[in-house]
């Protein structure tokens, strides 16, 4: 398996990551908001709540 930011072979130590750099850019793109988790009921809620809105105008 290679490391998901630098594609270099993976350590033990740092599993999954080659390093403890990718592994703290892995983390700095979660904190920012990066990587996002699609949550349906999110996307079902927000179609609901814009249908309304459109209802209204």
């Amino acid at each position: 398996m290679t490391c998901p930011i630098c594609k270099n072979p993976k350590s033990m130590e740092n599993n999954p990551f080659c390093s403890a750099r990718c592994k703290d850019i892995d983390l700095s793109k979660w904190l920012i908001g990066g990587y996002v988790i699609a949550n349906d009921e999110e996307t079902e809620s927000s179609e609901i709540e814009k249908n309304i809105d459109e209802d209204a105008d």
